[in-house]
């Protein structure tokens, strides 16, 4: 079964509301316009901040000190893939070409993945697999093609929470199940 890779742009950054101190990078597939929100901590926001807002820091930041030793070894970072979610978690691999021509794929997390590609001009994949899945509480928040829970049938809002609940979201899951019961008692009024 094929697994196809679908190119994603970075669209925006601010605060996680659901995990206080972190903050949440919108990721959002090119052709489909699906959003993936990706939980990431402080240090990388700030170093991703500053690559989007063109700054330039007085010194380097770690993913500056990267960029610059990668190209001084004669790599080339040819792409970043997020390849998959477990437990809410996103894992992604740099995927580097080196001067010989042959590639080299490194274990990172997402956050420092980004934050390298953007500074390198590479491009972000994710797998199908990987959008489907988290693009999950994307549709929740930022809709596709609806605009509220109230525009899901009652199966569907029921299949939504469960997959929130695997997630362990508790917050989100919360708000669904409430709809839910909101929804039930209409109905039996």
């Amino acid at each position: 079964m094929s697994n196809p890779k679908r190119e994603l742009a970075v669209v925006a950054l601010s605060t996680a509301e659901s995990s206080p101190g972190n903050f949440a990078l919108i990721l959002e597939e090119v052709e489909t316009r699906r959003r993936i929100p990706v939980v990431i901590g402080q240090a990388e926001a700030q170093s991703i901040a500053v690559c989007m807002e063109r700054m330039q820091p007085a010194r380097p930041l770690t993913h500056d000190l990267y960029k610059t030793t990668l190209e001084a070894l004669g790599g080339t970072l040819k792409e970043v893939l997020i390849h998959s979610v477990q437990g809410g978690v996103f894992h992604a691999k740099l995927s580097i070409e080196k001067p010989d021509k042959t590639l080299l794929e490194l274990d990172a997390r997402t956050s420092d993945a980004i934050a390298i590609a953007l500074r390198m001009g590479a491009p972000i994949y994710a797998f199908e697999s990987v959008v489907e899945e988290a693009g999950l509480m994307a549709e929740v928040f930022f809709g596709k093609n609806r605009k509220s829970l109230s525009e899901y049938t009652l199966p569907e809002l029921e299949e939504l929470l469960r997959r929130i609940l695997e997630k362990e979201d508790y917050e989100i899951a919360v708000r669904i199940r409430d709809f839910i019961e909101k929804r039930k008692k209409a109905d039996n009024d």
